[in-house]
């Protein structure tokens, strides 16, 4: 990517390849004025409220990460603000794959989806937007243990092994959401996609350890507590992002649970306030809880039941041998013996070996471009491992170059042909190469054959972990599944357009104090024109109440507003946290703090 920005930032300049293709450009000139105020309504709100309830001191998190209560960030003063605490920022389309998002948090950068939630989404969107992910996960971002947590279970999160059935539910989603922040978007067609996604929830069999990361990462990233049960703080960005249910969560009907390792048993549902809430102590905790998830994994478990995991996700992923041989596929097929242990691994499609991470020289896809296949055990009536062998105890085997051998594994195959060429790493053995050679099964069962050319057989007794993609990523050049859906991109009509230039004027009047006389038409033409509208009169009224000009009008707005609160029970409380936001100003509030 010769054009990649990585706006001066250290951690956002290491991204490697297969992250930055989710990359998009801001645009910052897209936000509109009525953004703006969605954007200074909501975190006006989110102070009023949050400043008693949030974990950690929400104007100071929200200032050392670069964002004001006024603006919607601009990227590259997030960056300049987060670099100092060792993060980064970038801004994407909506929802990424959850493999790829928790990989950005491994490499300590946050993922910002590029929209902003539409006005009549202000409470809540089910999709992620620049008011979550920037104001909702930058302000705790200072907290060293915080985000020790964050990149740790990111770090973990990218070796998690996922489903195919994820994808589906994965793309469900992100359908769902583009849909619901769309505009003039038929229900039937939001209904719709709402069956898909519960037909698809509903049938997803056994969760994925992605599956049962993403809840714990739900629980907490998103929608955690912490504190005692009776006073608990809020430090969730779901949470510290919605101004709907950050107040609502607080209230006794939602169940509140110490937050252990049984929290991988509790299911979420985006589009809905969650029933239930988990209260963490301390944020080491969290780290435990993670680490005992983390010993349940495929990639500190291997053996069978890891094939298996990385077989059901039908996509790249990546099993070590105890030699330290890492084989990367797409896992097709493996043996078993009587004991349930390995005998043999396969993948199908471009394949590729690495050691430590780095792939093998003349190892890579394109010469493994049919799969890999090779036995996994120890040599019949041996007591040492392959892998541990001396070039003496290879010599009594007959495993010299240019001679023809014959090995014989516990599980029954037989490995026959000239030995070409033994590769050894770090003491190990870790792969002996063939020429003219057969591979059988105990059963007869053909798994090479001389005409197919070399083979390369790995070396190790055992597959002691299996994870999630390529062991060298830029090697192998693994492209991330990315949707075919993007997100909406909106064209505004003259009435709109006309609308977004109130929105406008009343901004430039309330920061520069000038040109009040502009206020009584202004209010006339939301009246007569905009019906719809709350917001903007919301800022008229604030400028008239905070500098005591046209009092009538004052009066006149206050009404219009309080009917329309009466009479639109979608407004009633949005309009009503207005206007106490008004009556007990943030300015007042951040001056005290500061």
């Amino acid at each position: 990517m010769s054009d990649f920005n990585n706006f001066n930032n250290p951690q956002v300049a290491g991204l490697p390849r297969h992250l930055r293709q989710f990359i998009v450009d801001q645009n910052y000139e897209k936000y509109t004025s009525v953004d703006q105020a969605v954007w200074r309504y909501v975190m006006r709100q989110n102070y009023s409220y949050l400043k008693d309830v949030a974990y950690y001191p929400y104007i100071k998190g929200l200032q050392r990460a670069g964002l004001s209560i006024e603006y919607i960030p601009d990227l590259q003063t997030m960056n300049n603000n987060l670099g100092k605490l060792g993060w980064g920022a970038v801004t994407v389309d909506g929802f990424i794959p959850p493999a790829a998002f928790m990989e950005y948090q491994a490499y300590r950068v946050l993922v910002i989806a590029a929209d902003i939630r539409q006005i009549n989404h202000i409470e809540y969107t089910p999709a992620p937007d620049i008011i979550h992910e920037s104001a909702g996960h930058a302000p705790i971002i200072a907290d060293a243990d915080y985000n020790s947590y964050l990149s740790y279970i990111g770090s973990i999160g990218a070796k998690a092994m996922f489903s195919a059935k994820d994808f589906e539910l994965y793309e469900a989603i992100r359908a769902l959401s583009i849909l619901k922040e769309a505009v003039d978007v038929p229900e039937y067609e939001i209904a719709k996609a709402e069956e898909n996604l519960q037909q698809i929830a509903d049938n997803m069999g056994d969760p994925s350890e992605m599956a049962l990361l993403s809840r714990l990462h739900w629980w907490t990233v998103e929608y955690g507590l912490i504190g005692s049960l009776s006073d608990p703080k809020i430090y969730g960005a779901g949470l510290l992002s919605s101004i709907g249910e950050s107040a609502s969560c607080m209230m006794d009907t939602v169940k509140k649970i110490p937050y252990t390792i049984d929290t991988i048993n509790y299911a979420y549902d985006i589009t809905k306030t969650q029933p239930q809430l988990f209260v963490t102590e301390t944020f080491q905790n969290l780290i435990d809880v993670l680490e005992q998830f983390a010993d349940t994994m495929a990639f500190r478990k291997g053996g069978t039941e890891s094939i298996i995991k990385a077989m059901e996700s039908r996509n790249p992923a990546t099993a070590v041998y105890s030699s330290g041989l890492q084989v990367t596929g797409v896992f097709s097929d493996m043996g078993i013996d009587q004991r349930d242990e390995l005998t043999f691994i396969k993948t199908t499609g471009p394949s590729a070996l690495a050691l430590g991470d780095k792939q093998l020289e003349g190892h890579h896809k394109i010469y493994h471009k049919d799969g890999f296949s090779s036995p996994v055990g120890k040599l019949t009536n041996e007591v040492k491992p392959l892998e541990d062998f001396s070039d003496k105890e290879l010599k009594a085997i007959t495993v010299e170059e240019g001679k023809a051998t014959e090995l014989i594994f516990d599980s029954g195959i037989r490995v026959s042909g000239t030995v070409r060429s033994v590769t050894r790493a770090a003491d190990k053995i870790i792969l002996i190469t063939f020429d003219d050679c057969t591979v059988k099964e105990s059963n007869g069962n053909v798994l090479f054959q001389p005409e197919w050319g070399t083979y390369d057989m790995a070396v190790g007794e055992k597959i002691v972990s299996v994870f999630n993609g390529a062991a060298d990523k830029e090697a192998y050049e693994e492209i991330t599944h990315i949707s075919g859906k993007q997100t909406e991109k909106v064209v505004y009509d003259t009435a709109t357009a006309t609308l977004h230039q109130i929105y406008k004027t009343v901004r430039t009047i309330r920061e520069t104090q000038d040109n009040l006389q502009q206020l009584p038409d202004l209010f006339e033409r939301l009246k007569t024109s905009y019906r719809q509208d709350w917001l903007c009169a919301l800022e008229i009224l604030e400028i008239l109440h905070y500098t005591g000009a046209y009092p009538e009008l004052e009066k006149d707005v206050r009404i219009y507003l309080e009917m329309k609160a009466s009479n639109e029970p979608d407004h009633k409380k949005l309009i009503n946290d207005g206007l106490h936001v008004i009556a007990n100003p943030v300015t007042q509030l951040i001056t005290e703090e500061d």
